[in-house]
């Protein structure tokens, strides 16, 4: 049987160096979050577009709270990866504290839900008084609705973030690649090509680089066992 040892040596190592380079490009796009926000400013505008009939109903003389404030507020916790749970219920919190007489109406018709009982609850909760159980229950149904537009924006967004760091991830990684392969191995053509193939490969390759050299290791064990 022919000795495949050298071939499979040369086959794992050049998947944990891939998987080395993806690791390194992603760090390095990790760390560009400290310019601005980086790839952190992917998916923002899913949530700031999704929020918008609700922001755009708030009445800041009635709360203090206005658009650009609490967009603000949003903005620094995405930016800075705050739990998404978290962001969602600071979220609803803001628009709550915004529901007053004079944004009820706006805000209602937002959420799909009875203006005249969410604005009767939001004068009678301004005066100290008891709300009735219908009132109750739109404001239940303003928070489904305000959760489904939350759910969904944040999730989207967060999709966004991902997908947009990881083609980054990956042009950095082509990048570094095909300054290596220019530099340190010749710097022809096919040189910088087949780099540039490591490079389009290391990205993906980094979270499973080490189990797939071990599966490897151990599937050429075991073909090797079969044919002895």
């Amino acid at each position: 049987m022919a000795d495949l040892s050298g071939g499979l040596t040369a086959i794992v190592n050049l998947v944990l160096a891939a998987g080395g380079l993806g690791t390194a490009a992603m760090g390095l796009v990790d760390a560009s979050k400290a310019f601005w926000g980086g790839p952190s400013n992917f998916g923002f505008g899913y949530i700031a577009s999704a929020l918008k009939p609700f922001l755009d109903a708030l009445d800041k003389r009635s709360s203090g709270l206005g658009k650009d404030d609490i967009l603000r507020t949003l903005r620094a916790n995405w930016l800075n990866g705050v739990n998404k749970a978290d962001q969602k219920a600071k979220t609803k919190a803001l628009i709550h504290l915004g529901l007053t007489q004079g944004s009820a109406e706006k805000l209602a018709k937002a959420a799909g839900v009875d203006a005249g009982k969410l604005k009767s609850l939001a004068q009678k909760t301004a005066a100290g008084q008891q709300v009735t159980q219908e009132e109750i229950n739109v404001l239940g149904q303003f928070d489904t609705a305000l959760s489904a537009v939350l759910d969904a924006a944040y999730e989207r967004g967060d999709q966004k973030y991902r997908n947009a760091a990881k083609v980054l991830a990956m042009i950095v990684a082509m990048v570094m690649a095909g300054l290596a392969g220019y530099f340190f191995f010749g710097g022809g053509w096919q040189t910088v090509g087949k780099a540039l193939l490591v490079g389009l490969a290391a990205t993906p390759l980094a979270p499973i680089a080490k189990d797939l050299a071990s599966s490897l290791q151990a599937a050429a064990g075991a073909v090797g066992a079969i044919k002895r």
